[in-house]
């Protein structure tokens, strides 16, 4: 490591830097020129923020979590490490700048798209929140945070712990363990994941996702996908307590045999799915992505709605959500002139590996899922149903588990070994889609109420297309960040999210009453409810 006074500062350095975890790594090493590894959010003050107050919030809360003041630092072998910043400047960290008239939502979303393509200051440590005044007469807080710093999960529950009704974070070392206790997600806050499913432990999770990055590497780069499968991987599956709590012992519990051959079997064929995955349908939200992003969100739906939809047509709040966005697509492809009659859009979607009592840690802890929208169903109810069956089709299955351990172990080879093998993944899938639930009641942050709250996480490769959804204080908002070459206005395909609701909505309030509550619907029972066919 480069050092400025000599091998005895050198030294001192060394013992205050940690090493980069293997998954954190991969995320580092992502950054693209036209896709930045960085989660960029916005929230939107109710009045005014007072700089000052903001400032000290941030000193006091945020700057706890160490990440915050360390840098990225590379040796001579590519690995990574956090060291502390010996020069830690937090108003290098803050900055201020202000919209000019009409400082309406066109002219936030420019500057937010701005951001999304500006990299960080790779000197300091990689995040930065800009103050920006003027919007529609408010304050809104632009936050940027690299992602090998954490994922989405964490950040989001990182920057609710700044709100004044979450638990503050002592800086002292002494109640440091404290704190971390203390840091336990509000009673007010909901996680659940996309795919309910048990989670792994994460300490069991990363030892063998790191035991797996340190085999030899063949020139076939598809031997990293399929190294997980092995004994090391179903002792992960275990301790996700699909089978077993624990590591896999079979020599001592030879009765559980059976348990885990159809654990690896259904882990084998979960890999060999991702493996031989077809690419999705070529469409115009597909294609090398350029230098130039585009940003737009909706005005939330009420989330009451949305579970009144679920509830009547037998269907998760999710594959409510997951179906409108299949429609929306639909509506904005075929608006721009292109046949969506069997078109298929793969979509990435994050999945939570944290087991549900940990605490608030950073780092990332997930894995992706491949899920396929049937954009070409015209029919929105069969749309639903369909969507419904390919989410249970994902449950229960290990292909989080594995992408989690495929990136902890390209995390360890060489960058030349790595990209092959994310692109591969990224020519599959047209879009990157992440749905958090967040509070159910309005929070608020240096003395302001936060009227509205949104998040995007990266794409990495060509994908060119990033859907968030996130429930505040009883809204359901979508957002979209999209390639300015595939998307050049994504207001559009936001704005056709609300349609397709409401045709569900429709549909819901006139099924007659003995039609709800008997098992699945599908797009034939719900017409014969509803015409008498």
């Amino acid at each position: 490591m480069t050092t400025r006074h000599g091998d005895a500062v050198a030294n001192i350095e060394a013992a205050h830097r940690e090493r980069m975890s293997s998954v954190d790594t991969t995320w580092l090493r992502m950054d693209r020129p036209g896709n930045l590894m960085v989660i960029v959010g916005i929230m939107v003050f109710d009045r005014p923020v007072d700089r000052r107050k903001l400032k000290a919030l941030l000193a006091s809360r945020l700057l706890a979590f160490p990440r915050f003041r360390q840098c990225v630092q590379t040796d001579a072998s590519g690995a990574a490490w956090w060291v502390d910043d010996a020069h830690f400047d937090l108003d290098a960290h803050l900055v201020h700048s202000r919209l000019a008239p009409p400082a309406d939502d066109t002219a936030l979303q420019t500057l937010v798209a701005q951001r999304a393509v500006t990299p960080l200051d790779p000197q300091r440590p990689l995040w930065q929140f800009e103050v920006v005044e003027g919007y529609r007469g408010t304050s809104a807080l632009v936050a940027r945070i690299h992602h090998c710093i954490a994922d989405g999960i964490a950040l989001i529950r990182v920057l609710l712990s700044l709100t004044d009704d979450a638990p503050r974070v002592s800086t002292t070392p002494s109640t440091r363990r404290a704190a971390q206790a203390a840091r336990r997600p509000s009673s007010r806050l909901l996680w659940p994941p996309m795919f309910r499913r048990p989670t792994a432990d994460a300490d069991a999770a990363d030892a063998t996702a790191d035991g797996l990055g340190q085999t030899t590497l063949s020139s076939n780069p598809w031997q990293m996908l399929l190294q997980p499968l092995t004994e090391r991987a179903v002792q992960a599956i275990g301790a996700a307590g699909q089978v077993v709590t624990g590591s896999m012992k079979l020599a001592t519990r030879p009765d559980r045999l059976g348990g885990y051959a159809q654990v690896g079997q259904r882990a084998v064929a979960d890999a060999v799915q991702l493996a031989l995955m077809p690419a999705d349908t070529l469409t115009r939200l597909k294609g090398t992505v350029g230098p130039h992003k585009r940003v737009a969100w909706n005005e939330p739906l009420p989330l009451d709605d949305v579970k009144l939809v679920g509830r009547a047509l037998q269907a998760s709040v999710n594959d409510v959500l997951l179906s409108c966005v299949a429609g929306a697509l639909r509506r904005y492809l075929i608006a721009q002139g292109e046949d969506t009659e069997g078109c298929q859009i793969r979509a990435m979607v994050p999945v939570n590996l944290r087991p549900a009592s940990a605490g608030l840690e950073l780092g990332n802890r997930f894995g992706l899922v491949p899920l396929v929208l049937p954009v070409g169903m015209v029919n929105p109810v069969a749309r639903l149903q369909e969507v419904r069956r390919r989410m249970d089709a994902l449950k229960g299955g290990y292909q989080a588990l594995i992408t989690y351990g495929l990136l902890a172990a390209v995390g360890h080879a060489p960058r030349a070994v790595q990209d092959p093998i994310l692109q591969f993944m990224a020519n599959k899938t047209t879009a990157v889609m992440t749905n958090v639930p967040g509070p159910g009641a309005p929070m608020s942050m240096a003395g302001r109420t936060l009227s509205r709250m949104m998040f995007w996480v990266p794409q990495s490769g060509d994908v060119g297309l990033g859907v968030s959804i996130l429930s505040y204080a009883g809204g359901v908002q979508f957002g979209v960040i999209a390639d300015a070459g595939f998307c050049p206005d994504p207001q559009q395909l936001i704005d056709a999210f609300a349609p397709e609701f409401e045709q569900l909505l429709l549909l819901a309030a006139v099924l007659p009453q003995d039609a709800r509550g008997q098992g699945v619907l599908d797009a034939q029972r719900l017409e014969a409810a509803l015409f008498g066919a």
